[in-house]
């Protein structure tokens, strides 16, 4: 048995006593006020909490090497266990952001205010996968659980002061 398709509806029809319904206006567009959403720009980095804490680890290491990696802040920050940075490179942990005693949304700010300093410091970028070698083969090592390239790529960049003789701190 095959049905008829459903007429339509009838129009709705106002109850008596009250207006038809009007169409509506169109509201004038109001200027967006300025939003502060919290993200980290290159003129604001410097305000964040974290600052302090990443200045002074990257301050620390450059005045005993020329090289900073986002690991060895994060040890110099006491954010990762030595010993749980040595298990890892040994390939006893799968993926360091499992050990880092803090948020992935603070690391992921953590990343992106070190390499902003960095910038700031004159620092040269280089990447260098994090690789351990196991029965002859050389085995990349994770930092994170989802292996996301760019944010795997983040933690593995590291900077090199490029000057000969030790790191100064420019004046601020």
């Amino acid at each position: 048995m095959v049905r008829a398709p459903m007429p339509p509806p009838p129009p709705r029809t106002p109850k008596p006593g009250r207006p038809p319904p009007q169409p509506a206006r169109p509201v004038a567009a109001k200027p967006e006020p300025a939003r502060d959403d919290g993200a980290l720009t290159v003129d604001n980095f410097r305000d964040d909490s974290q600052f302090p804490r990443i200045q002074a680890a990257v301050a620390e290491i450059l005045a005993s090497g020329k090289v900073v990696a986002p690991v060895d802040v994060l040890v110099k920050m006491e954010l990762l266990a030595p010993e749980d940075l040595a298990a890892w490179r040994a390939g006893g942990i799968p993926f360091l952001e499992s050990v880092v005693r803090s948020r992935l949304g603070a690391l992921g700010r953590f990343l992106r205010i070190l390499r902003f300093h960095a910038h700031d410091l004159k620092l040269q970028v280089g990447n260098e996968p994090y690789v351990r070698t196991y029965d002859g083969e050389s085995v990349t090592l994770r930092f994170t659980k989802s292996g996301d390239p760019k944010v795997e790529q983040a933690y593995a960049r590291h900077f090199v002061w490029p000057g000969k003789g030790p790191f100064r701190m420019p004046k601020s």
